[in-house]
């Protein structure tokens, strides 16, 4: 490796951030994720320059320890050193995407695409173009083609609220059986209100592939005897 990075090289690694981190941003952006195209690429080139001055460094140091080999011995240069500090200060970033709400947690995806984003960043920076290369395909094909291709049926728990127990009761069980929705476990509770006694299920499913669990939530409160539909967390 030359003991020196050209302007051309320079313009060439900082481009090659730019459309990495663009492709990704672009997936979170379309998605309306917290962190979008601008971010990404400001995360991406960031760690590049960081990655392109630790490099310089490094450089300076063998060419002084060359001009001066009385120093060789003296002269150090820790190229993991600001690399180092990109991997763990682009958690702040990436936590500040996370939301939290009382039943769910999101952003998860987008702090992790940050934080792979900054690494991408970083091989870029250092010249590793093969590096760089395959692994933004690898995080570009998981982020828009994994979940199409693979699907959890994940657990989730609906809390139904309504005042007609019988009606309500044959009125879900066909909705369920209709929908293909497999119920694994259900809960009761029974409360008095102002307006009378109402009854609440606590119905632990799993939903197909092909349905939405909002539209689940909006096909339910439908039903006029419901007071109250909602998904929260196992």
């Amino acid at each position: 490796m030359a003991l020196k990075v050209t302007t051309l090289e320079i313009v060439i690694r900082l481009l090659l951030a730019v459309v990495i981190a663009g492709v990704i941003g672009y997936d979170r952006e379309y998605k309306n994720r917290p962190a979008g195209i601008r971010t990404h690429i400001l995360v991406c080139v960031g760690a590049c320059v960081i990655a392109l001055i630790q490099q310089k460094i490094g450089f300076q140091a063998i060419d002084f320890a060359r001009s001066f080999p009385q120093y060789a011995g003296v002269v150090r240069a820790d190229e993991a050193r600001l690399i180092a500090q990109v991997v763990s200060g682009i958690g702040f970033l990436g936590a500040g995407t996370i939301i939290v709400t009382h039943h769910s947690i999101l952003g998860l995806t987008t702090a992790a695409s940050l934080w792979a984003t900054a690494g991408l960043g970083l091989a870029v920076g250092m010249g590793y173009y093969e590096i760089a290369i395959i692994s933004a395909i690898v995080v570009i094909s998981v982020l828009m083609f994994l979940q199409k291709i693979i699907h959890v049926d994940t657990l989730k728990k609906i809390e139904v609220k309504y005042r007609d127990k019988l009606v309500t009761k044959d009125y879900l069980r066909r909705y369920f059986t209709e929908q293909h929705i497999k119920i694994n476990d259900v809960t009761f509770n029974t409360e008095q209100s102002a307006q009378g006694v109402v009854y609440t299920n606590i119905y632990k499913i799993k939903v197909p592939r092909q349905l939405a669990y909002t539209q689940i939530v909006e096909d339910i409160s439908l039903q006029p005897d419901i007071v109250k539909v909602r998904l929260i967390s196992i």
